[in-house]
């Protein structure tokens, strides 16, 4: 099974390599990451608001 496995998942990369352009592939990562970082910051800044909140109420 483990002899069989390999070449299979070797050509998933290879066809996976071919497919993507570099340019498209690094594209994507900087998107997901650009999008990771606004909704990291957007909950920072609501749960900091949660806070605050909390704090002033009597």
């Amino acid at each position: 099974m483990n002899t069989f496995r390999f070449p299979v998942i070797g050509a998933l990369l290879v066809l996976l390599t071919f497919s993507l352009s570099s340019c498209d592939a690094i594209a994507t990562v900087f998107k997901a990451g650009a999008w990771t970082g606004i909704i990291g910051v957007f909950l920072v800044v609501l749960l900091v608001w949660f806070v605050i909140n909390r704090f002033r109420r009597p």
